[in-house]
């Protein structure tokens, strides 16, 4: 029972890790070197060390030269628009059938960008039309006072004549 017990080695909360008994303790200090690195898998293009191969067909590599298996999306209509329109491509024929994410990405940024900008430019036309339109109005002796007094004045005599066709 006390061999089973030293056999075991607590990692976290939860975690136990098992080695054999009677081992030496720098086994057990050291138990994270059998488990591979977190994050996204190695993948080698080609020659691999046989093993266990991934759904791509290549096999899990040490630390050494690292491939990513590009993953291939189909774009859509908008998409090839979003293409066209930052300049990936020239032509609506130029675009592959399959093509990397990160580029729709970075075209999908880049149209947001443009988007932006061209939203900015709108905005500081519009409050210059706004300026030169209120200056023509204070030549005109306009303002929204004099409108809203007009607006009122006019209601007011609209009731009346209701008022006087109701009395009739």
């Amino acid at each position: 029972m006390l061999a089973a017990a030293e056999s075991l080695l607590r990692l976290r909360p939860g975690r136990l890790l098992g080695c054999a008994p009677r081992a030496p303790r720098e086994a057990a200090r050291s138990p994270l070197a059998s488990f591979p690195p977190r994050g996204l898998p190695r993948h080698s293009s080609g020659d691999a060390p046989s093993g266990p191969r991934l759904p791509g067909g290549s096999a899990p590599q040490g630390p050494g030269k690292v491939h990513r298996v590009p993953a291939e999306h189909t774009p859509s209509q908008f998409d090839k628009r979003i293409l066209l329109w930052t300049g990936r491509f020239k032509a609506m024929e130029d675009i592959p059938p399959r093509i990397p994410p990160e580029m729709i990405d970075a075209a999908r940024n880049k149209a947001r960008v443009k988007a932006c900008y061209i939203m900015i430019g709108f905005t500081i036309i519009a409050c210059f039309a706004v300026i030169a339109s209120a200056k023509r109005a204070v030549e005109r002796h306009e303002s929204l006072t004099s409108w809203n007094l007009a607006k009122k004045a006019k209601w007011r005599e609209e009731a009346a004549l209701a008022a006087q066709a109701k009395a009739k």
